[in-house]
Formats: structure tokens, sequence, C-alpha cells
């Protein structure tokens, strides 16, 4: 322990020196210049270990996303804006047959042709809420860097150009009507690399040599739909190119600035800063995303401390108390008392000390018509089961329902939403409020679980959940065993309730949708008889009384 302590010591201490280098200053100089710096929380990691997770979010367990912006406009898929730079990619080929080449027409042009002409925020977040989310959260910007609300400090944002229209604010008014606390996501931090492939040229074809349009200045614009506007301010490509930019694959080596990736300006960070404060002053929202390992922008700059203890003290300022809930993803054990641990696409194998949230989607993360037209969406029934596995740990389910360049979802989507609600209408009271049982589950997709890599990606990489599979969750007194699957000889048999594991005796059993029970406590488990029929689909709830 001792020995961790000084090596955690030692990288602080050297990150410390490092940044005073790079931008010629202290580390915490600019930070008082900040409205919101008074408060019990300042700008580093000992400051921000105070962070305790809010019981509102503990309780709540499950929140829907929307991950919409421009780059839902041509319906292809996730990470468009950047796989339209790389030559011979599928989003490359649909982009040339669609648009035109992207030395003509690039990303700054899809943003364009983005009017988002059909949306409707109430109506979207009165689904969502009658699915049971009891949280929403919306982009506010991607690696794309284009703001999703009216920014003084980035002048390409929705309320300028595109839709014309201040998303986040509609998102925040439409979830205040709902009742729903508000949150958003911010991806912007890493267009310096990201969109380093506009840079690029093709090496073959009738374009070979012609540069995309990434270096375009804002002199370049005179004439044109963007005059006034400097595509700088969005591709941000005035650098050095990272090392083995030309790679397809480089983006993941050097998401957290390592690896030879080209380490931001002080411009660039401080530009983000005041976006990101100036998003919680104006929306004032409750939650926060950060698409980042640790915090954005570290370890090369000390900015996404700065927000954070921002949003705790601004927090504090609002409710009287720290009511803010603030996700990375990549943490160790000390950064995750700091903040809420994410995992992306996946889940934890064990019970956690701490909350923590897995974000997933049913689709890619930016709308993929092809998965509509090939009904390849996640089915309600994995999605009900992400969500028992994960609440089981300890944990809430973040999931995003990708939206359409128009600003609606399609009917598949729509399906989804609606069984989710059903099976929630019946069986939520074991999800809110409910706190994990000393074990989180029994049966065997338990022997069969992956291990998370990275930021997560474990999801779907295990047995199927079926009926001799269980999660517990429990409230007050009560034990909830969801059981993942319906038997066909119509008994549940619970292993861990045995008598002979120190189990209380069991008193009752109740079936959510249906009558009590009759049981029979063993030493080799609880056996339950079970109606002829489900009272529902997908998973099914036992309420077991006695048993804690």
């Amino acid at each position: 322990m001792k020995r961790r302590t000084l090596i955690k010591g030692l990288a602080t201490g050297l990150s410390s020196l490092y940044l005073s280098k790079l931008h010629g200053n202290s580390l915490l100089q600019s930070y008082s210049d900040l409205a919101g710096t008074s408060g019990p929380f300042q700008p580093t990691w000992d400051s921000l270990a105070q962070y305790q997770v809010p019981e509102w979010f503990r309780d709540a367990k499950f929140g829907i996303w929307a991950h919409w912006g421009p780059q839902c406009q041509p319906e292809r898929g996730d990470w468009y804006a950047r796989g339209m730079y790389q030559e011979g990619s599928d989003q490359y080929k649909f982009h040339c047959e669609k648009y035109g080449h992207p030395s003509k027409f690039g990303f700054k042009d899809v943003i364009n042709e983005w009017k988002a002409e059909n949306w409707d925020p109430g109506e979207l977040l009165a689904l969502y809420k009658k699915a049971g989310a009891k949280y929403f959260m919306a982009l506010a910007n991607h690696h794309d860097n284009f703001d999703l609300y009216d920014s003084k400090y980035q002048s390409w944002n929705s309320t300028r150009l595109g839709p014309k229209k201040d998303l986040v604010g509609g998102w925040a008014k439409a979830a205040q009507e709902q009742g729903l606390p508000f949150g958003v996501t911010v991806h912007a931090s890493h267009p310096w690399t990201w969109y380093e492939v506009a840079r690029r040229s093709d090496k073959n074809g009738p374009y070979a040599g012609v540069p995309y349009d990434g270096k375009l200045t804002k002199a370049d614009g005179a004439g044109k739909w963007w005059q006034g506007y400097d595509p700088q301010d969005l591709y941000a490509q005035n650098h050095a190119l990272s090392q083995d930019s030309l790679n397809d694959n480089s983006m993941g080596r050097h998401w957290d600035w390592g690896n030879g990736a080209s380490v931001p300006s002080k411009a660039y960070c401080d530009k983000f800063l005041n976006r990101t404060i100036e998003l919680i002053d104006k929306y004032g929202p409750e939650l926060i995303y950060f698409d980042d390992s640790v915090l954005p922008l570290w370890p090369v700059s000390d900015v996404g401390l700065k927000i954070a203890a921002y949003m705790y003290n601004t927090s504090i300022k609002k409710h009287g108390k720290l009511q803010a809930a603030l996700f990375a993803k990549v943490l160790d054990e000390q950064q995750r008392k700091c903040m809420i641990w994410d995992i992306e696409r996946g889940q934890s194998n064990q019970i956690e000390p701490l909350p923590w949230q897995t974000d997933t989607c049913i689709g890619g993360w930016h709308y993929d018509r092809r998965l509509f037209e090939n009904k390849s969406y996640k089915s309600a029934r994995t999605v009900i089961h992400t969500l028992t596995d994960v609440v089981s740990k300890n944990g809430n389910l973040l999931l995003n329902i990708p939206v359409r360049g128009d600003g609606t979802i399609d009917t598949e989507e729509r399906a989804v939403v609606e069984q989710v609600a059903a099976w929630m209408q019946i069986n939520s009271e074991a999800i809110y409020g409910t706190r994990p049982w000393k074990v989180f589950g029994e049966g065997p997709a338990i022997e069969s679980v992956a291990p998370i890599s990275a930021q997560g990606f474990n999801e779907g990489k295990g047995k199927p959940f079926t009926a001799n599979d269980f999660r517990f969750t429990t409230k007050d007194k009560t034990l909830y065993a969801i059981m993942l699957g319906w038997p066909a000889e119509k008994d549940a048999f619970i292993k861990k309730l045995a008598a002979s594991n120190q189990i209380g005796k069991v008193s009752q059993v109740s079936l959510f949708g249906n009558d009590k029970l009759s049981f029979q406590q063993t030493r080799e488990g609880l056996k339950i008889q079970l109606p002829e029929q489900p009272p529902c689909k997908d998973a099914f709830v036992l309420k077991i009384e006695g048993a804690i």
C-alpha cells in the first residue's frame, strides 16, 4: 500500500511539473479566475476524494441518453466525422457516393445539411419517463467539436449553424417538464488528435494527393456558405501530427495523450475549459459524463480537475448539498473516490464497493440506418437483463437510444422502449432504491463472464442468461430474486437461499404480477412453485420475505 501511494505521489508530482513546463504557469494559476472556486472542493485529487455519490443517483438506477449530433445526419454509424476521411473505409465510400469527395464536401458541410427538422424533445422525454428512466442525458458535443448549445466560445455550434437551435436547452426544458434530473455528455477534448485524418489525401484514384478539408482557413470561406467561420475552430489542426497518425487505428493508442499523441496547446485546453464551465452555468446539469480516460485532457492539462471541482461547488451552492454526478472511464481506486466510475459497453463482474455506471446502446452510438433495416438492435430482453445485472452489483444503467438526423427515433427503437416500459411497470420495485445483497447472483452465466478490457467492452461475451440465472437486490428487509428466464418445469430453485447457508427462514414468496407462491426451503435451496403462465416477459421478480 505504501509503495502504491509513493508511486501515485511521484506520478502526480511529475504530472504537475510537466503541466507547468508545458503551459508556462503553475498548475492552479488560472483556476482562481473562475467564479465558482469558493467551496469545499479544490482541483486536486486529495480534495476531490471528499466526493460522496448522491443518494438520488444511487436510487435512480436507470437513465436514458440521446447521443445525438451532426454525425447522425448521414445515418451511417459512429465516428462518421473520422471514418469519412479514412480512404477505403465503409464511411468514406458512403460519403463519396452520397455527398462527394471529402476534399470538396467535408464534415463541416455535413453540419450544414443537418436541420433536426422533426425533433420533439417533449414527446421523447415523456416516452423515456414512461419507460422508467429516472434521469436523462443529452450529448453536448462530440469528438467532431460541434457544440450543441449556445456557446460564446465555440462559433461552430447548433444555434448558429446546422439546425440553428439550442438543442441542449431544448432537452433541458423537456427534462424539467418531466421532472427528470438532466445531464450532459462532453466529448470535445479529443478533436485535436481525432480530426488529424481530415488533413490526409487519397493515395489512389483521381483525387490522389488532393488534400481533404482539414487544413482550410477562414480566408478559404470567401463566397462559401461558411464565410466568416474558421474551419480551424472546428477541426483544430494547426499543430504537428501525432506519431503514427496515418494508422487508422492509432486513435485508441492516443486516447489518453500517450504513445506519441500530439500535445494540445494551452489555448486549446483553455477553450475546452471555458466551453464546459459555460455549459454548467447556462444549463445547470446535475450529471456530466466525460468520454475520457480519467478526466478531459489529463494528464497533459489540469482543466478536468478544475471542471470537476467547479461542478461540485456549484451543486452545493444550488442545493445546499452535493447533488452532482460526474462520470469518467478507466479510473484507479483513488480516482473512483473522486467521481463515478463509468464502464462503456460492459459490466463489472462483482459487487463494487462504490456506486458505478455502465453506458451502453441498443445500436451504434450514432444512428445507423442499417441496424433498423436489418432489425439488429438489442432486444428489450437484453436491456432488462443488463439492467438487473448492473443493479445487482451496485451500478446504474445509462442506455442510449440513437436518434436519427431529423430528431426522431425509428419504429424498431420505439418498440424496444415500449417493451422496457411494460416490464418496468410490473417489476420496478426490484430496481429503484435497492442495494446489493451479500452476493449479486447465481447461475451458470457467472462461470463464463468476460473480463473488462480498458474502458469496458465486455458485454455480450458470456453465456446468455437462462431460468437458472438469478440476480439479487434488496430494500429494507426484502430480498428480490430476479429470475432471468421462465423454467419449463414451472419450478424455481435458488441455491443461495438454502437453509444450510446461514440464511434466515423464508416466511413468504410472491411473484410480481401474480399472487403468493408455495415454496419449500431445504438445506439444498429454496424451491418455489410457479404459476402456469408467466406474468410478463424477459425477467421475473420473486419477492422474498424473511431471508435477510
